[in-house]
């Protein structure tokens, strides 16, 4: 199969159970990655992030293939959370 093929044929949970399989050594049933498996999937990851990946996080591939870097002053401007997004819980004595 070819790239374009490949990338047209594949779904966005085919894409998540291949990212799983990259990022864990292992299918989502619990069986083990051969390295042959491994670095297939890691190019299918790659290549279909280079085609839909528009808001690549930090150390991903952008769409059009651009390897994407974010520092960290960005990675924390994205994730600090502000004062309404913390929820306050109060414990009660028991």
């Amino acid at each position: 199969m070819d790239t374009e093929r490949l990338l047209d044929a594949m779904t966005p949970e085919a894409y998540e159970k291949l990212t799983y399989a990259v990022e864990t050594g292992r299918w989502p049933d619990g069986t083990k990655l051969s390295k042959e498996q491994r670095d297939s999937c890691m190019q299918a990851v790659m290549l279909y992030q280079s085609k839909h990946n528009v808001e690549a996080q930090h150390m991903t591939v952008a769409a059009g293939g651009e390897i994407s870097f974010k520092s960290k002053s960005e990675l924390k401007r994205q994730f600090q959370m502000s004062e309404n997004d913390i929820v306050k819980v109060k414990l009660s004595d028991q």
